[in-house]
């Protein structure tokens, strides 16, 4: 028998209320997607391809104007937390708020009413993973952009999710910050979306890439089908 997929998403659509109001198209049409369990896919696309908003969807924040996600067999369902959907938000700054580094990765465990023993464990199993453990009592506002990056990842992992959605994790770092990311993403064992414009990162960590247009899978195949097309990636407005 066949384990269920991480993520299986029928024939999903959205609209935002206010577009969907005026009649205008969907931001996501008809998207059908299933991914196995240690994948690693990344999402490409313009801006406004409809990137953000399928994950959004896909944690439960917005609700389908039709379609279903499932992760893990599981249906997903907008108000309700998912515990095994971990989001590293584009922005770290939308994710850190704590007055230290351990406070934060601490924050999403405490909630769950874990014991203190387990909390601490996760915390310095998350900062480890992360390579941040000398980063536990800075404030987070302090850290560079590419510790920030970490710290939010931290984070996420602390709340042991099997599925790790990542926005554009490596915009705006430096060569080294890049590096340290690149790496831990490659070698972490959760499946993993990610959403991002670095071709060269989907490359060197994904095992298949999806390209979204007008808020369609137009393109699912291996990173080097995708990223080395150069009249797919002339069409869609990406080269």
């Amino acid at each position: 028998m066949n384990p269920s997929p991480a993520l299986k998403i029928t024939d999903l659509s959205f609209a935002y209320p206010a577009a969907a109001a005026t009649g205008a198209r969907y931001t996501l049409e008809q998207i059908s997607l299933s991914v196995a369990a240690g994948e690693r896919v990344g999402v490409i696309g313009v801006n406004g391809c409809g990137k953000t908003t399928l994950f959004l969807t896909i944690c439960g924040v917005l609700a389908p104007s039709r379609g279903t996600v499932t992760v893990f067999g599981a249906p997903v369902q907008v108000g309700t937390f998912h515990p095994d959907v971990g989001f590293v938000f584009q922005n770290p700054n939308d994710q850190l708020f704590c007055p230290t580094v351990a406070a934060d990765v601490a924050f999403g465990p405490t909630n769950l009413g874990l014991p203190a023993d387990v909390i601490a464990a996760r915390v310095q199993a998350a900062l480890e993973t992360t390579r941040t453990v000398h980063l536990a009592e800075r404030a987070p506002h302090h850290l560079s952009g590419g510790e920030q990056r970490l710290v939010a990842l931290a984070g996420v992992l602390a709340m042991q999710p099997r599925l790790i959605l990542l926005d554009e994790p490596e915009a705006h770092l430096d060569r080294r910050a890049r590096r340290e990311l690149l790496t831990l993403l490659h070698a972490m064992p959760e499946t993993l979306l990610i959403a991002s414009h670095d071709f060269a990162a989907l490359a060197e960590v994904c095992t298949r890439v999806v390209l979204l247009s007008g808020g369609r899978v137009v393109a699912d195949d291996r990173p080097e089908a995708v990223l080395e097309n150069a009249p797919l990636l002339a069409e869609y407005g990406l080269t």
